[in-house]
Order: structure tokens, then sequence, then C-alpha cells
């Protein structure tokens, strides 16, 4: 993996296949060697060389399938392959133009189809901190088109939520990312799921400050993620959050998370 752009494509007849082959290899050590020999020729091949002869549509198929495997690092390779993959095979959604006629479903939509799917089901702690962490890239591709995936986002949100992730709660907070990109981006739909989202974040607010196992700094980071949420979502619901908010029993909470929800309820996120 030492050959580099320009010197690469004329070599691409004779290092593709060995590299397929590889990354189909039953042993996960070889298949992820393979995994890293496609994504440095994805990184340093001409697009008009990988799409020539439909070998980016090879290399697509390849990787796509070996996202139903169970092996986490695996996952995780083939996921950041597949990102800068995608970029060689079309426009990423986010570049089209409004005026356009309404998207059709593109590849980004179904590696995002696919990878929401097995979030929901998966229980593994390794493969659900792959899935969250490639989560927000995703959701930035996508962009607008994410409301065609709002529910199945919907329910991987709350889902992770529930599920404590220590010591760092990387999935939490990278779940707590994807919420506020999809509100920022949604915000027209958010109204309708204000109840599920504001219940399920102000549980999130009281088992972070009552979880002796967190340090302090993740404490804080995972108390500061949910507050802006919480100010993204009372902006898509006209204030709405803040008065339910100002309804909240005082003596069933900590300080600590009184003195979050006192920072939605007196500034409203523009």
């Amino acid at each position: 993996m030492q050959v580099t752009r320009p010197a690469l494509s004329p070599l691409l007849p004779h290092l593709l296949p060995p590299s397929l082959l590889l990354s189909d290899h039953h042993r996960p050590e070889n298949c992820m060697m393979g995994v890293h020999c496609l994504h440095h020729i994805v990184l340093h091949t001409a697009a008009a060389d990988l799409r020539q002869f439909n070998r980016s549509e090879v290399l697509y198929h390849s990787l796509f399938r070996l996202l139903f495997t169970t092996e986490a690092a695996i996952v995780q390779l083939v996921l950041s392959c597949l990102l800068d993959l995608l970029l060689v095979l079309e426009k990423p959604p986010t570049s089209l133009a409004p005026s356009l006629p309404r998207r059709k479903s593109c590849r980004h939509d179904d590696v995002l189809r696919l990878v929401l799917t097995h979030m929901e089901a998966e229980h593994k702690v390794a493969l659900r901190r792959v899935y969250a962490a490639a989560l927000p890239p995703l959701v930035d591709r996508v962009g607008v088109a994410i409301c065609r995936h709002l529910r199945r986002v919907e329910r991987v949100v709350l889902g992770y939520l529930e599920i404590r992730d220590p010591p760092e709660e990387t999935s939490r907070l990278k779940i707590l990312e994807v919420l506020q990109k999809t509100i920022r981006t949604t915000w027209p739909r958010m109204q309708s799921r204000s109840d599920s989202l504001l219940r399920c974040l102000l549980w999130l607010l009281v088992d972070v400050s009552s979880d002796s196992e967190l340090s302090d700094s993740t404490r804080r980071q995972l108390m500061d993620q949910t507050s802006v949420c919480l100010r993204l979502l009372d902006a898509c619901c006209h204030g709405d959050v803040q008065r339910r908010l100002l309804q909240v029993d005082s003596s069933c909470c900590s300080a600590e998370v009184l003195r979050c929800l006192e920072t939605v309820t007196t500034a409203t996120d523009q």
C-alpha cells in the first residue's frame, strides 16, 4: 500500500482482483487486510478510472455485502471505505440543487437504511459503537433526505439513548450528535415527535446525573449535549418544550438536572 496516485491507476488490473479476494476471505484478519487494500485503492485512484469497466460498482457490492458480518473491526473498516467510495459512485444528496425534481433513492440511502436496520437489532457493545460513530457522517451526507428514514432514525435514537455505554458513553454522545443534526435538518417534522423525544431526553438527564460510575467530564458532556437537543427541540416546537419543562416537579430532580433545564427555559436556540 505504498503506491499512491497517479502511479496506482495503471496497476489497477493487477491490484484490484487480489484485494477483492482477500476481502472475501473467511479469516477476519485477511478480510480486514483486503478492505484496507480496497480503501487505499479508492483513495489513490482517479474517480474516472474507478468507474471504468464498472469497477466502482463491483467494489460497492463487495463492500455492501460485508456490512452483514458481525465482526466490529471489519464493519468499521467497511463503513469508512464505503463513505469514500460513495463519492465516486454518485454526488452526495446534499449537493443536489433544491430546484431539481424529487430525488430518487440512491446508494447513500441504501447504506443508511441498512445501517439503521442493523442498529435497531444490535446488542453487541462493540458493534453498537461502530454503528453510532458511522451514523453522523451518513446523516450529513443525505441532508434533508433523512426525512425518508425519520421513523427508523427516531427508533434508533430512542433505543440507543436508553442503554448505558460506560465508561466514555461514546454511543450516547454520537447518537445525541445525530439527533442534533436531524432536528436541524428536519425541524418542520419534529413537533409531532416532540413528546417521545422530550421524554427520552429528560430520562437521560436523570439517568446520567445519578450514575456514579461516570466521570465528571463525561457526565458534563452528556448533559450539555442533551441540553442542546432540548433547546433545538424547543425552537422547533415554538416554545412548547419550555412550557412543559416549567411544569417539572423540582423535588423529583437533582440540582444538576435542574441547572440543565434552566439553560433551556431561560434561553431560546436561534
